[in-house]
């Protein structure tokens, strides 16, 4: 047998080791025992080449894995998947998975049925269907560092088995791994029903992915750019063409979109709703006018800000505006008076019933007169930083604006309190609400005013930040104003109480919310007398800043503010004895107190406000030093469902 086999005895032949000295071919043996090897030569190519492993006497082969395909036969598989969530489950099991079932779009999910499923009812086949496009009920918001290509990924996966994404706002990028086209392709072809989009402050994000947006979102109807740089007129071409649904375009900040890609969205978009463009220096009178005249029967909302427009703009807005009721014009450098007198006397702003202008130093008394005569249903008129508005538009406006109910202006220094009282003698019947913020040309009044008609109309009067505003003026306005109920008079140091006695005596409907904060020089008095007339109407009170209000007021608050649920005495000279009395009434039912930096308030008014906490849902009790950290402690154990500022 030895001289057969050519080898005699043990020499060359060792039990339990291999007679081929190169491991790949230990497969040509098979064991038969702790003895006896036979090898056996090979009789067909094996078919799966899984490599073995040697491993002391014996022989492992390691179990074949999936992941040795690659990524076009993984993908055939996945798209085969019968539903969302389990395309969804299999999403889970790597980032390489998640990339795969992103990329996969509906149209390229297999319709391959089993001889199964080719059995079941047509109600099944109808909840496929849902499970793949969905309706778009669901919002998603990705900030800072989460905003990546692999979280959108997740989205567009997670969201299509779960009632589809309808609504995506990503803000800020991380710089590293910042949203790419990756990212808005994953969204493209795997949420079809996506109906708004927001994208801010993405400097990674350019035509390429905006174009896949345009591609596979065509039910887009708000689009929000906020500084893209990246961003051209290419992206808003291929959304114009994609999305003819589009209602809602906001940018801002893009310096690359010009004139060209407004246009684009002018020709394609018919049904454009609201239209808001700031700090786009490309964007100018061309752009403008072509959406003004496209969509002159749908644009309701038009906000232009930081533009190179020019009269041409305004004039345009004025005679195709028809469908415009809300209009704002901000830092618009080229426009002159003639722009706001042409845009008045255009009578196409017939529905226009709110109404901005902000930094456009060419608001005159003259366009302003144009405005108001051809704007016959303004409601709502606010007027900040107009450097040339003077007394004289001022009253020429509220005899031509016959519809106007709210008036404010800021920081229209020309503006003087006769200016003031003229326009409130000489407005409608509508007229509603007057306010009045930082116009350093109020000042008080020398003389008293004439006996002339009230204006019964006015219902609400705020004056902030206006240092020359005193008690003259106040006694005026209660004798002019009788139907006065929301009072805010802010940082009005010359304000006493003088002039604020006469004011809530004169009010005869009931005060309702009165805002006192910053005014230094009023007493307990005013407080009291206020109870005592308004109580049975008070709900809101701010006394914050009144250094002069002691217990005396929260004693006079007790016993006649049955109503009120909002008091803020914060900065005040009270103590303890005035959150006793509160605590005692059994009339009031405070809901939010601020007591911040009153440094007479301590522990012992734990349980004090402990009693108050039946009712309060918010309590301040920031940089009150005399109140320790226990005692809070406490009172969030008890006011279980009030939230403590401390």
């Amino acid at each position: 047998m030895s001289k057969l086999f050519s080898f005699s005895g043990t020499d060359n032949f060792c039990p339990g080791g291999s007679i081929y000295p190169n491991p790949k071919e230990s497969n040509l043996l098979l064991p038969l025992g702790h003895h006896v090897d036979v090898y056996f030569p090979p009789c067909k190519r094996s078919r799966v080449g899984a490599p073995f492993v040697f491993s002391g006497e014996r022989f492992e082969q390691k179990k074949p894995s999936i992941e040795v395909l690659p990524d076009e036969c993984l993908f055939e598989i996945l798209r085969r998947l019968p539903g969302g969530q389990e395309r969804s489950a299999c999403a889970c099991v790597s980032k390489r998975w998640l990339t795969l079932v992103s990329h996969i779009h509906r149209d390229e999910i297999s319709d391959i049925k089993t001889t199964e499923a080719s059995n079941l009812k047509d109600v099944n086949s109808e909840v496929e269907d849902q499970d793949v496009q969905g309706g778009g009920y669901l919002s998603r918001s990705l900030e800072g560092q989460k905003a990546t290509d692999v979280r959108l990924a997740a989205i567009a996966v997670g969201t299509a088995s779960r009632g589809g994404l309808g609504k995506l706002f990503i803000q800020g990028s991380n710089s590293r791994r910042g949203v790419t086209t990756v990212g808005l392709r994953a969204i493209s072809r795997g949420c079809p029903s996506l109906r708004v989009l927001s994208l801010w402050n993405l400097s990674s994000v350019g035509d390429e992915g905006l174009r896949e947006i345009a591609d596979g979102c065509h039910q887009l109807q708000k689009l929000d750019l906020c500084h893209c740089p990246a961003i051209t007129n290419e992206s808003l071409l291929a959304v114009a063409k994609g999305c003819p649904d589009l209602t809602d375009l906001t940018i801002e900040g893009c310096a690359n979109i010009g004139n060209e890609g407004i246009q684009a969205v002018a020709r394609c978009c018919p049904n454009l709703k609201s239209l808001s463009i700031k700090d786009c220096p490309l964007v100018g009178d061309q752009g403008i006018a072509s959406l003004l005249t496209s969509a002159s029967y749908s644009l309701t909302k038009v906000k232009l800000q930081a533009l190179n427009i020019t009269d041409i703009s305004l004039a345009v807005i004025g005679h195709y505006g028809k469908a415009v009721t809300d209009l704002s014009l901000i830092s618009l450098p080229n426009v002159t008076e003639k722009g706001f007198w042409v845009m008045g006397n255009g009578h196409g702003l017939q529905k226009l019933k709110s109404f901005t202008i902000k930094a456009c130093l060419g608001v005159t008394d003259l366009g302003l007169e144009a405005v108001g005569k051809g704007c016959p249903n303004l409601k709502q008129f606010c007027l900040r930083k107009c450097a040339f508005l003077s007394d004289n538009g001022l009253v020429s406006l509220a005899k031509a604006a016959g519809s106007l109910e709210s008036l404010e202006l800021e920081e229209c220094h020309r503006v003087t309190q006769f200016g003031f009282f003229g326009s409130l003698l000489n407005c409608g019947p509508k007229f509603k609400a007057i306010s009045l913020v930082n116009c350093l040309g109020i000042k008080d009044l020398s003389l008293g005013l004439p006996p002339l008609s009230h204006c019964e109309s006015l219902l609400s009067l705020s004056i902030r930040n206006c240092p020359g505003f005193g008690d003259a003026n106040l006694a005026a306005l209660g004798k002019l104003c009788p139907q006065l109920q929301n009072v805010e008079l802010s940082g009005l140091h010359g304000i006493t109480d003088a002039g604020f006695l006469p004011l809530i005596e004169s009010c005869e409907a009931g005060l309702v919310k009165v805002n006192l904060s910053g005014c230094l020089n009023l007493s307990d008095k005013v407080v009291c007398k206020m109870a005592d007339l308004h109580g049975w109407t008070l709900e809101m009170l701010n006394l914050d800043g009144c250094s002069n209000i002691s217990d005396a007021s929260l004693v006079a608050i007790a016993e006649n503010c049955q109503l009120l649920s909002d008091l803020d005495v914060s900065k005040s000279g009270i103590t303890d004895s005035g959150i006793a009395a509160l605590a005692r009434s059994s009339l009031i039912n405070l809901q939010i107190l601020s007591v911040s930096s009153c440094s007479m308030v301590s522990d012992k008014s734990l349980p004090s406000l402990g009693k108050l906490g039946q009712t309060l849902l918010g309590l301040n009790l920031q940089q009150c030093k005399a109140i320790s950290c226990g005692a809070v402690d406490l009172l969030v154990e008890q006011l279980w469902r009030c939230d403590i500022l401390f």
